[in-house]
Order: structure tokens, then C-alpha cells, then sequence
């Protein structure tokens, strides 16, 4: 592209952020950020075109005291600017544009790849000088096909914040690290207990840094996020290691904790938050080039699709760009083997597609996904956006299926509507569309889906099944409010119900841990500030609900066991997977049959009944195994049916699971 014109330069910067952003000069350079030679010199290059100069101020500390030495860079091709240091450099850096004649607040620049503490100022730093033993050796374990991935989804702080979790660094990157730790009544727990459950990969939320926690202070139990404020997007979170004062302590711990779920099988996801930032009038975005990185009303004031109050301009070349290169980073430099993408359907189509051939360049396998939707109105049209009516656009990008959630359950918002698995009428249509993983089936009354009236998946392997995550109530809270009268029994009845029917669907399951033992935050139904005490995995829920945990364990070695539960294509679930006619109100039947997937059971018919009461089911004459029937699996057969004219006669609250 064309240099940035002179006229643009020498306006106000108010002024300059209205020149046609197109005109903007785009880097196509790999060296944007802090890069060092083999002997030890390191280069920044900072991109900030509409600047008339740039400085750099090195400081002894991360935070307080003077510069120790004030640098000025040089201004290098495509509106960026460039200085070199001599081997043996130290110390924390800002830089400080000047537009417009008019000096910006100091900031990190926005590829530091290394932070001091809170993330106000770079440090000069080679990440590569910050690796734990036998980084270099670590491998990726073999990454399973994308309809084979179970996804457990735990936020650092949460898994081993618990006093009575046996957890050494309780709420810190180490405690993912901890092998054998056991909680009440000896319940394993941690890491030992992410292997017990089966998942495949474990998703973690956001572990780049963020704003809303004082890295300076002591951890405090009160003093928590979920961490969806970005502040710097090439470097790990702070409050979660060790040290936060060392710049080369959270990178190392970080690492840490790749490699050793890698040692143990695990696959790791990390939660990207490209949609918006914690401020962005503080943002080094908007200090170094105002006006580029945010969308805009028509009044030139901010959009907000996020209702976070900003919205990242992805669709602009140097955002898309850093977005690719913050991706790319965390693949190569931290070996993470997936992505989740906070409000997708805030970002464009083409950097989801840039991202997704970035990614294949390292292994094509990374698996990619995330919220195919936004928060509020965006200026970008939604046909260009990362929306779930536009994910058959995109190859190999998964969006999760509200679908299946709210018809399961019951609305996410509407508390006292209790879903499909509370005898709510009508939802039939959207938990069989979850079922066929949003894809094309001939069964399928489109009309009757509660949110999507058409499938918005292409493939399976494009859609992520699940009843509950971090945001909203956790599914047992949920169930007891929009079930006020049932007793516990029941409500684990239900429980049992909602997950059957995710493990048991085709597409990806997505699990938020701890569910698995009836996780609870108190009735909060948005946690994302609120104490340890609320959010914290309390692991005297897995002792006393033993049979629950186990329960949770078996279902997803069945659906491990049999690929007909995880077909690769839209053409083998329209093939195999045959909806039962005929069916009472309230209950669903399918079978998966014809040696579905090579799977060794030749025909599973799966019911569920979200009534209350039993009800009658036609299901074909003959003799079944009985493999699941509510919170009873056993994959070599509970006992023997045999059904006849008069159909099977299927409790209430339940799923049965039969094989022949």
C-alpha cells in the first residue's frame, strides 16, 4: 500500500484518525515488536504512521522512578519506526508518540512480547531466555480428528483455588502443574482429576494479560477476574505466576504448565479476546495510531457490539494483522494447541480465515472456535462477520450451539423457563438440531429451532454442543431456580439428562469442569468479579457426590469408545443417524445404525424423555442391551430388553441408551 500521505500527517490527531483509513501504509514485515539476533542485540520496531516521532524511554524498574535513557527511533518503511540496542540491554521500555505536535501518553508497544508488572511497560526481554527444562522437546501429542475432541473448559485461578483442593499454588499457572494431589475424603483433584475425566483438551480462560487485577499486591481471594479485559495480547497474565515482578517468571511458569499436560495427553486451549480492549482511549492502540484499531457510530463516536464499550476494527490490514501474529505467537512460542475466540461474531470473516491458514502453516489440526455472535449492533455489516449464519464460510472453524443449550435447558436469560429437560412443550426441534451438530438433515422441521431456521454448520466438526460455560448460571444453579420444586434427586436426574444428550449428539462436547460434580457458584449468574468463594471449584462437592463424578466419567468413555456418538461428515449423520417417528410430545428417539462409523455395536437407539412422567416409546421390536439408563452405564450391558409392540417404557427425567 501507499505511504500514509502528508496531508493526513500534519493534521490533529482527531483529524487524522478521519483520513480514509485505507490510505494507511501497511507492514507486511514478521519483526513488528521486541526480536533479538543471535548475539543478543534487540530491534523494536513500532507501526505508528501518523506520528511526526517516536521515543523510547527505558526505565531500571516496571514501575515508578525515571528513565534511565531516552531513545529516539528512527523512522523506517510502511509507517513504522525502529531502534536497535547493543547486546547486554535490560530494564522495562515504553514509547511515547508524538502527533500532531502533541506528545501521547506513554505505553508498551502493542507487540511486547514481554511485560513488567501490571503490563505498563515492556521489558527487554528474549522470551526465548525464559523456558522451563526440555522446552525444546516439547511435542504436541497427536491431535485427535476435530469430532474426536472433548473440551473441558477451567479458568486457572479456579481449578486449584480451594483450600482443601491439596494444591501447592493454589490459584497460580504452577497448580495446573502439581501431579497426585487429592482433596476431601481423597478425591483426586487438579490435573490428576483433568486425566480421570477423559477431556481432551482442556480450555483455559484468558491467560494473556489482563487489566483488572493489581499484579503488585498480594493474591487476594477477594480480588478476582475472569480475565476479559485485555491489556497486552502477546504475553501471559501476570497474577497467575509466581512472581509477577519478573518479567521471565510468568513466560516460563506459563510454559510449564504446556508441557506438562502435553506429558499427560492433554491438549491446550487458550481464550483469545481480539473483540475489544479493557480502555481504549488508554490503549497503546489508540495512543500510537488514533482512531485505527476501534470501529465507530457514524458521530464518531465508539461502537460497542461487545458491550464492553469498544470494538476492535479487525477488517483494518494492521489489526487483522496483529490479531494473525498474536495467534501465530501463542501457537509457536507457548505450542498451544487451540483457540477459542470470545464474541467471534464481533471479528470479519477474512481474518478468521487468515488466522485459520496461519495456524495451518504450524499444524493444521489447532483447533479453532468461538461465539458466533456479538453482544449488541456492530457498523460492519453482519455478512462480513464471524457470525453462526456465516460459519459455512469458514473451513475448519467451529461456533458453539445455543440451539442445544437453551432448548435443553431453558432459555439462558429466562430463569424460570426450564428447557427440554424440565417438560417445557416445543422444544423437540432445537435439541434434534444439536443433535445433528446445526447440519443439514432430512428429519429436521428448520421452522420449529428456536434461534437458526436453516443449519449453520457444514460439518460436524463446526459445531460445539454444550449446555453451560463460565458466562450465566452453571448448569446446577440454573436447573434449581427453573425447577423450584424438584428435590435434589430429581435435579440430578436432570443434570444427568442435559450432558447425556450433549455426549451422546454429534459435533464437539464442551464441558465446563466441575460441572461433572454439580458445580455451583451460589445462584451468581455472572461471576466474573465476584471472590474465590463463588467461583472456585470446591472439590467437597466431588466427594460428596462420588456417583455423579463417576457418572460424568463413564459418559465420555462411551462416547470415547464408540465412533458412531462422533461422525466426521454431514453425510454419514444423514446416512446413519435416523430420527424415530412417531414419538409422544416431550421425548426424542434416534438410531444410529448400519455399523455407523465402523462402531462395533451395529444399532444404538438413544431416547430421551424430558417429561416428568414415563412415557411410552415406539422403538422397532427386538432384543436390546440396556447401556445407560439415567445415571446407570455400563458399556458391557446393565441387562436385557426386549421390547414389543407396545414400545419401551421410558422413565421420566431420562435417558436410555440401548444396543443391538
Amino acid at each position: 500500500m501507499l505511504s500514509l500521505p502528508a496531508a493526513a500527517l500534519a493534521q490533529p490527531a482527531a483529524e487524522a484518525a478521519r483520513y480514509p483509513l485505507s490510505q494507511y501504509p501497511f507492514y507486511q514485515g514478521p519483526d513488528l515488536g521486541l526480536t533479538f539476533d543471535r548475539l543478543g542485540q534487540g530491534t523494536l520496531r513500532v507501526w505508528a504512521p501518523t506520528a511526526d516521532a517516536l521515543r523510547l524511554r527505558l526505565y531500571a524498574s516496571s514501575a515508578g522512578g525515571g528513565p534511565t535513557a531516552i531513545y529516539p527511533l528512527q523512522r523506517s518503511t510502511s509507517g513504522t519506526w525502529t531502534l536497535s540496542l547493543p547486546p547486554g540491554t535490560t530494564g522495562f521500555y515504553t514509547v511515547q508518540a508524538t502527533i500532531a505536535g502533541q506528545p501521547r501518553a506513554e505505553v508498551p508497544d502493542p507487540y511486547a512480547r514481554a511485560v513488567g508488572v501490571n503490563g505498563h511497560r515492556g521489558a527487554w526481554l528474549d522470551p526465548a531466555t525464559a523456558a522451563p527444562v526440555g522446552w525444546d522437546d516439547d511435542r504436541r501429542p497427536r491431535l485427535p480428528a476435530t469430532t474426536d475432541i472433548l473440551v473441558g473448559e477451567v479458568s486457572v485461578r479456579d481449578l486449584s483455588a480451594d483450600p482443601q483442593s491439596g494444591i501447592v499454588h493454589k490459584g497460580q499457572y504452577l497448580g495446573l502443574t502439581e501431579t497426585g494431589t487429592a482433596g476431601p475424603q481423597g478425591v483426586s483433584t487438579g490435573l490428576q482429576h483433568l486425566q480421570e475425566l477423559g477431556i481432551t483438551h482442556v480450555h483455559l480462560l484468558p491467560v494473556n494479560d489482563f487489566a483488572a487485577i493489581d499484579e503488585s499486591r498480594p493474591p487476594s481471594p477477594d480480588r478476582y477476574s475472569w480475565g476479559y479485559d485485555p491489556l497486552n495480547y502477546f504475553v501471559p497474565e501476570g497474577s497467575y505466576a509466581t512472581n509477577a515482578l519478573d518479567p521471565a517468571v510468568r513466560i516460563r511458569e506459563f510454559r510449564q504448565v504446556v508441557q506438562t499436560l502435553h506429558q499427560h495427553n492433554l491438549h491446550v486451549v487458550v481464550d483469545v479476546v481480539f473483540n475489544h480492549v479493557a480502555d481504549a482511549g488508554s490503549s497503546a492502540f489508540e495512543q500510537l495510531v488514533p482512531g485505527y484499531y476501534f470501529r465507530h457510530t457514524p458521530d464518531g463516536k465508539l461502537s460497542n457490539a461487545t458491550a464492553c464499550g469498544n470494538e476492535i476494527a479487525s477488517e483494518r490490514p494492521m489489526v487483522r494483522k496483529l490479531i494473525v501474529d498474536a495467534v501465530s505467537h501463542w501457537a509457536r512460542a507457548y505450542h498451544v494447541d487451540g483457540f477459542r475466540f470470545d464474541l467471534m461474531g464481533v471479528l470479519d470473516l477474512e481474518t478468521m480465515r487468515a488466522v485459520r491458514v496461519a495456524l495451518d502453516q504450524q499444524d493444521h489440526r489447532i483447533f479453532v472456535y468461538g461465539e458466533g455472535w456479538a453482544a449488541g449492533a456492530s457498523p460492519l455489516p453482519e455478512a462480513q462477520r464471524a457470525v453462526k449464519a456465516n460459519i459455512g464460510r469458514l473451513d475448519r472453524i467451529a461456533a458453539f450451539g445455543d440451539e442445544l443449550r437453551d432448548g435443553v435447558k431453558g432459555h439462558y436469560a429466562h430463569q424460570a423457563e426450564a428447557g427440554f429437560v424440565g417438560g417445557q412443550p416445543g422444544l423437540e426441534e432445537s435439541v434434534k438440531f444439536g443433535i445433528v451438530a446445526a447440519t443439514q438433515h432430512p428429519q429436521i422441521d428448520y421452522s420449529k429451532v428456536n434461534y437458526s431456521h436453516a443449519p449453520w454448520a457444514g460439518q460436524p466438526g463446526q459445531a460445539i454442543n454444550y449446555v453451560a460455560c463460565h458466562d450465566d448460571r452453571v448448569l446446577w444453579d440454573k436447573l434449581k431456580i427453573a425447577n423450584p420444586t424438584a428435590p435434589e434427586a430429581e435435579l440430578i436426574r436432570l443434570d444427568a439428562l442435559c450432558n447425556t444428550i450433549v455426549f451422546t449428539s454429534q459435533g464437539v462436547p464442551f464441558l465446563p469442569v466441575g460441572d461433572d460434580f454439580l458445580r455451583t457458584k451460589k445462584g451468581s449468574s455472572n461471576s466474573y468479579n465476584l471472590p474465590d468463594s463463588v467461583n472456585q471449584l470446591d472439590w467437597g462437592r466431588k466427594a460428596k457426590y462420588r456417583e455423579v463424578a463417576e457418572f460424568y466419567r463413564q459418559l465420555l468413555a462411551l462416547r470415547k469408545a464408540h465412533p458412531a456418538f462422533r461422525l466426521p461428515t454431514q453425510e454419514q449423520i444423514t446416512q446413519h443417524l435416523v430420527f424415530l417417528p412417531g414419538l409422544p410430545p416431550g421425548t426424542i428417539g434416534y438410531q444410529l445404525k448400519d455399523h455407523a462409523g465402523g462402531d462395533a455395536w451395529q444399532t444404538i437407539t438413544v431416547l430421551f424423555n424430558g417429561r416428568r412422567q414415563p412415557a411410552a416409546v415406539p422403538v422397532p421390536a427386538g432384543s436390546y442391551k440396556v447401556v445407560l439408563r439415567g445415571l446407570e452405564i455400563r458399556q458391557s450391558g446393565l441387562e436385557t430388553l426386549r421390547v414389543g409392540a407396545s414400545g419401551v417404557a421410558l422413565p421420566g427425567s431420562t435417558a436410555l441408551l440401548l444396543v443391538q
